[in-house]
């Protein structure tokens, strides 16, 4: 199950705020064995500890709520800042309050859900750490002395501790987040580039779809006249030979059309059909086109093979990388198929000239070929398919020569709806 993408920042606040709760959870536990062992200091230790061992709990069940599917929700989030702030406060309860130095340590959940939270939550954040230090100048215990430091040298090494620990996390947290910023600019980046990309690929379909009902009329009128044409000369042999094969190809048109008809969606009822059948069915109706292309098949995964929806895009898509293959390749193409219980994996495998660098990165992003200006289309269409049903296709050099296609697909895409 996937995580909806408006819960991706509050998911990763969680898992953020787990690793600093890490963190203070250890810099709590050395600073009561400082303040103890090496100041002197008498500390309410059980109190102190039995907060430090609270905030390992929820960590705990933190750890276990990041590997459930369940989407990550602002109210959740909040609860959690809420619980290490009470947890701070706590601790400083204990140790002098507002006096504390790390007092200033409040401002960090604040921090935190300002930056990946609603402005609300950001308010109520802020108005939750102010009432808590509000709170610790009316209620708190003393900070008992430290050996032989008095309290003010006392209050500017707790200030100097805190200003390291404070600039360190401010790093971290700053880090973090101009990641965060960059890797969304890159995904926005792709995201357009992929919406161009559709939109030409749109624009090419519906052509297409024009063209097909154009062209059904006029080969109708074709195969009708080329028949009566055949019939009657049907006494000159090299002319009726020659109708009969004009005959053949026009009904030969005529089943494309009626086969890009139909993998639209329209006039039949798709039945399931066993993978491994389907990826034979493909490579053989492939090899009635390209019967003189040498092809070393390997196909094979989990028995018996699941059933699947048998998909014109999918299949329209191998076929393109296949006849690539041979244009490159025509005496040694392989094909290699493999599938587990979620995925089917193909590779189609070549020893012809290789990949440039460039279109290696252009693959399936602009219409761009070895094979000239204007060519390229296919493995345009052959992406956006494949990236429809979910899954991705890449094109790189092969080891020792040539080029190798790859194709991911799920196999939740491809059953029946």
């Amino acid at each position: 199950m996937s995580i909806p993408e408006a819960s991706a920042p509050t998911l990763n606040l969680l898992r953020r705020l787990a690793g600093l709760r890490n963190l203070a959870i250890a810099g709590q536990a050395l600073a009561i064995g400082v303040a103890v062992f090496g100041l002197d200091m008498a500390l309410p230790l059980a109190p102190m500890l039995g907060i430090v061992g609270l905030l390992l709990l929820l960590n705990g069940l933190t750890g276990w709520r990041l590997r459930q599917p369940w989407p990550a929700s602002e109210p959740e989030v909040f609860t959690q800042l809420a619980a290490d702030s009470v947890a701070l406060a706590g601790q400083l309860f204990f140790s002098g309050g507002y006096a504390n130095p790390f007092v200033s340590l409040l401002l960090l959940p604040v921090i935190l859900a300002a930056t990946a939270l609603s402005a609300g939550y950001a308010w109520l954040a802020a108005v939750f750490c102010g009432a808590l230090y509000s709170l610790l100048i009316v209620w708190h215990l003393p900070l008992p002395a430290a050996g032989d430091l008095d309290a003010f040298n006392l209050h500017l090494l707790g200030m100097w501790f805190n200003f390291v620990i404070s600039a360190g996390l401010v790093a971290w947290f700053v880090v973090q987040l101009a990641a965060s910023l960059r890797q969304r600019e890159r995904e926005l980046a792709a995201e357009r580039e992929r919406a161009l990309r559709d939109a030409g690929v749109f624009a090419l379909g519906m052509q297409a779809a024009g063209a097909a009902h154009e062209l059904s009329t006029p080969l109708a009128t074709m195969t009708v006249l080329a028949r009566e044409l055949r019939d009657a000369h049907g006494q000159e042999r090299e002319l009726a030979e020659g109708l009969d094969l004009l005959v053949r190809q026009a009904e030969r048109c005529k089943a494309l059309l009626t086969r890009l008809t139909v993998s639209a969606g329209v006039g039949r009822t798709l039945e399931p059909v066993p993978l491994d059948a389907w990826l034979k069915e493909t490579i053989e109706h492939w090899q009635l086109m390209r019967p003189h292309v040498g092809v070393a098949c390997r196909i094979e995964g989990t028995r018996p093979a699941p059933p699947i929806r048998p998909d014109p895009v999918l299949a329209q898509a191998l076929v393109s990388l296949y006849n690539n293959a041979a244009d490159a390749s025509p005496d040694e193409v392989a094909i290699e198929a493999e599938w587990d219980a979620e995925r089917l994996h193909v590779r189609v495998l070549d020893r012809g000239p290789g990949l440039g660098p460039e279109l290696a990165g252009a693959a399936g992003r602009r219409a761009l070929s070895s094979k000239g200006a204007g060519r390229g289309v296919g493995l345009l269409l052959t992406h956006a398919g494949i990236e429809h049903l979910g899954g991705a296709a890449r094109l790189m050099p092969r080891a020792g020569g040539g080029s190798e296609a790859r194709v991911d697909v799920p196999l939740r895409a491809l059953e029946l709806k």
